[in-house]
């Protein structure tokens, strides 16, 4: 009762509950079916610290959703969840994904996808470009997904079909999205959010999942 208080005064509210005790679940729960019954919300913004926890926190969407379609058809589906991470968490590209380090992925993956590459490209065939964001550009991002759970491996394999970047895809599709889960940072954090977070609009429901770790982010 006090979480559905605090969303019609769109004031904060804390939520605390012993491990195991369906925190996430009731959050989900709640926030989404608030959503449907007033669509003038615009986004949940769902922040955890670890990509297990965001993994987590969308599969149990994913079943949430299928629960509530079974009991109110199409229209209880009607939602596009997904995560969104670092490169190193998303990218495809044969050579760069073996990397395990984060500084190494960006730097690698500006080389063959920052604007004056790609020009150079069309002067010097033997310039290297990346393919997977080539193919994002030409056609994922005149493209909508469908509505649905989007895990990062699903992206990652939806990439490897369509030959889209993962990566770019999410921070795409972060407009068109109903629930968005990724890390604290990308809130947080001026740089990140200034780039990454633009598009979600200041109406959006923020959660902080396990909110006393932020201070070790």
């Amino acid at each position: 009762v006090e979480l559905k208080r605090s969303l019609d005064a769109k004031q904060h509210c804390m939520l605390e509950m012993p491990t195991g005790t369906g925190k996430t679940i009731t959050l989900l729960s709640l926030i989404t079916s608030y959503q449907l019954a007033h669509p003038e919300v615009p986004k949940l913004v769902y922040c955890t610290r670890t990509v297990p926890e965001m993994e987590k926190a969308l599969e149990e969407l994913r079943e949430l959703i299928k629960y509530r379609t079974s009991i109110l058809g199409a229209e209880g589906g009607k939602i596009l969840a997904l995560g969104l991470s670092s490169r190193r968490n998303m990218c495809i590209h044969p050579e760069i994904s073996q990397e395990s380090d984060r500084i190494a992925v960006d730097a690698q993956c500006r080389s063959i996808t920052a604007s004056w590459v790609r020009q150079r490209k069309e002067q010097d065939n033997n310039i290297n470009v990346c393919s997977f964001f080539e193919g994002f550009d030409k056609h994922g991002s005149q493209s909508l997904l469908q509505p649905g759970v989007y895990t990062l491996d699903d992206l990652r394999n939806m990439g490897k079909e369509k030959g889209w970047c993962p990566y770019f895809t999410a921070r795409h599709m972060i407009r068109y999205a109903n629930v968005i889960v990724y890390n604290y940072a990308y809130v947080i954090d001026p740089k990140i959010s200034l780039l990454v977070s633009r598009d979600v609009e200041k109406e959006s429901i923020l959660v902080f999942d396990e909110a006393h770790n932020i201070d070790n982010v």
